[in-house]
Parts: C-alpha cells; sequence; structure tokens
C-alpha cells in the first residue's frame, strides 16, 4: 500500500473510534461488537479492527488485522503512524496512531483489513517473523 495517502499527515479533523466506525461501517457485512469492554468492529465473525487496550500500546492507537507482511511494509512507510510492540509482534495487527494518520489512509487500511479478515486462510495460529517487534 504504497500512495502519498499512506504517508503521516496531520489530519485535518481529529480522528477518534467513531471516526473509524463511520469508515469501517461503510464496508460490507461490517457489525460493532465488543471486547473487553471496548468497542470493536468485526466481518465475518473475524475482528477487524479495536482500540489498543494493551498497556504496551501508545495512548489513541488502534489495532488492526493486517497479515504480517502488510504490517512490515505498513511500519516501513510510515514509522509515525504504524507500529507495533512485543505483546502484538506474534499476532497479525497493526498498532495505528490515530493523531498521526489522515482519513484516506485509515480508509485504505480498513480495506485491507476488511479483505485479511475475509480470507479463507486461517491465519490466527501463524506466528510472526522474528525481529518485527520494537
Amino acid at each position: 500500500m504504497r500512495c502519498s495517502a499512506c504517508y503521516t499527515q496531520m489530519p485535518s479533523k481529529k480522528i477518534d473510534f467513531d471516526v473509524v466506525r463511520e469508515l469501517a461501517r461503510s464496508l460490507p457485512g461490517v457489525e460493532e461488537s465488543g471486547l473487553h469492554g471496548s468497542p470493536s468492529l468485526k466481518v465475518s465473525g473475524r475482528l477487524l479492527t479495536c482500540p489498543a487496550l494493551h498497556k504496551s500500546a501508545e495512548p489513541n492507537s488502534l489495532v488492526v488485522r493486517v497479515d504480517f507482511a502488510q504490517r512490515a511494509k505498513l511500519i516501513e512507510d510510515d514509522p509515525g503512524a504504524h507500529y507495533v510492540t512485543d505483546h502484538y509482534v506474534n499476532h497479525p495487527m497493526v498498532l495505528v496512531r490515530l493523531g498521526q494518520v489522515n482519513r484516506n489512509a485509515l480508509k485504505a487500511l480498513l480495506r485491507v483489513a476488511w479483505q485479511f479478515a475475509n480470507s479463507k486462510t486461517k491465519t490466527s495460529r501463524r506466528t510472526a517473523p522474528r525481529g518485527h517487534g520494537r
């Protein structure tokens, strides 16, 4: 996902989970759910995104499901907006700093996550490649 919209730009409007919800709900089959007392968005029963709840995540971060290769590319292309902590390193997810991502980049990322969540491949048991932690 290499495009000008993907690079860190300060958003003109503050992005919070309400904006994430609005963007994700425009994708087919996305439903709101809950996860550990926080809102989450799922498709076909699989997690798409939710606020980052683990203490290792920075405040105002989002967890988005993507495959490991996509995560590495996102972090390489825009480490200001995308990151991973040791807690998440073995899970097919990327952390997103909502204050560092613009609406277009977030919309594109949610589409990638939607495609990943809808894939028929079982990915939850795969092990992440070593060396991608922070």
